[in-house]
């Protein structure tokens, strides 16, 4: 029996109002903290909305988490927590 090929078309506004919703937005918040939780003392997220979606930011803030991070790779290792 054959496949018949699908089409889906998106609703850009739909997607978009998603992606920028608060539900979205405290989401990604919380699985930013999480990740700099378990990477540990120095390491930050922060959550921004841009114009089309909403994006969290998990970095280094200090000289030491830099060099956690360069040397033992622990915000790497965090990203788990993030799910």
């Amino acid at each position: 029996m054959p496949i018949k090929s699908v089409r889906i078309k998106l609703n850009r506004a739909g997607v978009q109002q998603l992606l920028t919703s608060q539900v979205v937005t405290d989401d990604l918040t919380k699985r930013g903290e999480r990740m700099a939780a378990a990477a540990g003392e120095g390491v930050e997220a922060t959550t921004t909305r841009n114009r089309d979606r909403t994006v969290v930011f998990v970095r280094t803030e200090t000289f030491d988490a830099m060099r956690a991070e360069a040397e033992d790779r622990t915000l790497t290792r965090a990203i788990d927590a993030g799910r």
